[in-house]
Parts: structure tokens; sequence; C-alpha cells
């Protein structure tokens, strides 16, 4: 038995265990609530895979929620979140900084509909929900971020013109990639200044010893 499963009774205990800032009363009930609702979507259309939906805290919440261990967007930051899919990273993350603007895009209609219910019925005003590719857009945004959209090249190619010049955070502007896997070749093809954490670092958890990193490029 893992440590954790020791002293973590309930699956939505792993985030509280890990942020504590998110068990205040309004942020606790949107974590709690969120479940429900994707729960609710699922039995409509497979937005997360069946057999995952009960580890949706750890695969799907806690996994976005990384990207706050790596960096605390300062209030007005502005996130761009490419292929949102069912609105991770996205999400969460703007359950944990409502202070921060997100726009969640995705180029399936029927995703996009399931994020903006769910960002809807959470009270997310800091959430802008799109279908829509994300080398069409013109706006401008601190940083860039997916998690297991397509390649880092790809997506850098894509989406360097939308990188704002002026920094806001202690970070430098740039992209924030979940991967997993081996990415040797993949970080051998992009050509900036790049950082490779293991999402390890953070989490004591089985599933996050399964080769699960978050990219850092600067832009």
């Amino acid at each position: 038995m893992h440590i954790l499963s020791k002293i973590i009774p309930h699956p939505s205990d792993i985030i509280f265990h890990y942020f504590p800032e998110l068990s205040k009363n309004e942020m606790k009930e949107r974590v709690l609530d969120s479940f429900a609702l994707y729960k609710e979507w699922n039995e409509k259309i497979n937005l997360i895979s069946r057999k995952d939906i009960d580890s949706f805290f750890e695969k799907h919440f806690l996994h976005s929620l990384s990207i706050a261990r790596f960096l605390k967007f300062v209030p007005g930051t502005v996130v761009l979140d490419v292929g949102t899919g069912g609105g991770f990273p996205g999400i969460p993350l703007a359950i944990f900084f409502p202070e921060v603007k997100f726009h969640l895009v995705d180029s399936i209609a029927k995703k996009v509909m399931v994020v903006q219910d769910v960002a809807t019925r959470l009270h997310l005003s800091n959430v802008k929900v799109e279908c829509v590719r994300s080398e069409i857009l013109t706006e401008k945004y601190d940083f860039v971020m997916s998690r297991a959209v397509a390649p880092a090249s790809d997506l850098i190619a894509w989406n360097q013109k939308n990188i704002s010049k002026t920094n806001r955070n202690e970070v430098p502007n740039g992209f924030l990639l979940l991967k997993g896997g081996d990415l040797i070749k993949e970080m051998a093809a992009v050509g900036k200044k790049k950082q490779i954490i293991s999402l390890t670092d953070y989490f004591n958890t089985p599933f996050f010893a399964e080769d699960k990193k978050l990219v850092y490029v600067r832009a």
C-alpha cells in the first residue's frame, strides 16, 4: 500500500493534501462540484476514459495543478490552454487562480460545449471557452499551456506569435507543457531554452512516477 493511501481516505483529499489553499469554502466546493459535473457529462459523452473517472482527482485535477507548483501566476496573468479537451489543465488552474484569466480553446465542438457548461456552472468568471484552432488567434498571452496535445516544436511554432513580450511573473513568458514518456527526441527539436521537471518532485503517488513531466520553454 502506498503511503498516501493510508492518510488520504477520500479521492478528493489528495487535492487538499497537496494544495491546502483549496480547502477554503468556495474553492473546496468548486473542486468537489467539478467531479460531479464531469461525472454527469461523462455518462453522455466519453470525455474522460471510463476507467479513469474514479481517478479524476489524481490523474486530471492534480495533474493539471502541477503547473501551480512550478509557478504561482500573479493576478492579471493571461494564459492560453491549447487543445483543452475536457478543460485540463485550464479548469483546475482557474479554480486555483481566480484572479488569472484563462482562455481555453479546442477544435472539437462537443468538448468545448462541455467545458463551457462546467465553467458556467462552477461560476468561473475568469474563464473564456472557444471552439477555435489556436493558430488563428491574435490575442497576446503570458503563457501558453497544453496537456499531451502535440509535439512541443509544433505547439511553439503555432503559438509563438501569441506570447506577450512583457513579463509580469517571476518566470519569463513561455510555454508550459504537461508531457509523458521519453522526451529526448521531442525536446531535441525544440531550439529554445527549456526546463524539464519530473512531477515526482511535486507529488508522491504511483501515477506521477510514470514518466510524467512538466516542460517549461522560454519564449
